[in-house]
């Protein structure tokens, strides 16, 4: 009897099963691992959603696609409390996850657009310039969590100007963390009622410089020293005393104010954070707050 070659074979069917299970995974999961690592997928629209004839003014556009990570519990959540804004405020509101949208055309119908936890390379040149056009001319922008959290950007505007802050991680163990964050400026529609100091759980997002040092108006930071700001290994992703998480400023004509925050669903049930995005999306369409070429 050969021992040694009874063992080869087990050996061999393990691997063998080992490598089937990793090819199987691999198929599973091919798209996540596009998103996640390969630069994210490379999906667009042509054919613009059909509207409603009349949108009530003001308006608002939520666009939620996603090339890359797709937060999948977060962006319902957040949907429907836009939608809930829009119903008790008498607004205009439609919500798509199709590129073809933003057309000069369809942009001219609302006067803001919200990001809820878009991710990857979402549009053609065509709609990258309708939607720049839209801003830089009066529109306005809210972005939410995962609209600034990607590694790396297609698009050098959005990153450096419209949202910007290059997002570089958050940490991994744990996930979701109890932090302290402050709120410096209480005076704006999306910051206002807030406590000063704001203890809440999140997936605390990092970023290579704050974007105040471009004269963007920081709203709120976390305070480093309440967590623990890394990454895998150890790797150190803490910004110091300077760690915004909501800010402010203007984009040619446009009002644009980015969050970091909302990255689980329950979030957009959180009283405090309600309140911000309710304000950050009253001042973004010029129902309350000044700057940006007026009220």
């Amino acid at each position: 009897m050969c021992l040694h070659c009874d063992q080869m074979k087990r050996s061999l069917r393990l691997w063998g099963a080992s490598l089937v299970f990793v090819a199987v995974a691999l198929v599973v999961s091919w798209e996540t691992i596009q998103k996640a690592f390969l630069g994210g997928l490379k999906v667009y629209e042509s054919v613009a959603p059909e509207l409603p004839r009349t949108i009530p003014r003001p308006a608002i556009l939520v666009f939620s696609k996603t090339n890359g990570f797709r937060h999948a519990e977060a962006i319902p959540a957040a949907n429907a409390l836009f939608q809930r804004f829009a119903e008790e405020h008498g607004w205009g509101h439609f919500q798509t996850e199709n590129g073809a949208a933003f057309h000069p055309d369809i942009l001219a119908r609302f006067d803001a657009v919200i990001f809820n936890n878009i991710s990857g390379d979402v549009f053609t040149p065509g709609q990258r310039a309708a939607f720049r056009s839209f801003v830089e001319g009066g529109g306005g922008f809210v972005g939410i969590h995962g609209s600034g959290g990607d590694t790396r950007y297609d698009w050098d505007w959005y990153v450096d100007e419209l949202i910007g802050a290059q997002f570089i991680g958050h940490p991994l163990t744990p996930r979701i963390a109890q932090a302290t964050m402050h709120v410096l400026d209480r005076d704006h529609p999306a910051s206002s009622g807030l406590p000063e100091r704001w203890i809440r759980s999140e997936e605390w997002y990092s970023f290579e410089a704050s974007p105040r040092a471009k004269g963007y108006n920081i709203l709120a930071v976390v305070d480093e020293t309440t967590y623990s700001p890394t990454w895998l290994f150890g790797w150190d992703i803490a910004m110091g005393d300077d760690h915004p998480l909501v800010w402010w400023h203007c984009e040619g004509a446009g009002r644009t104010l980015y969050s970091a925050l909302g990255h689980q669903a329950s979030a957009y049930q959180e009283p405090e954070y309600q309140r911000l995005l309710l304000g950050a999306t009253e001042w973004a369409l010029r129902l309350k707050g000044d700057g940006c070429g007026g009220g």
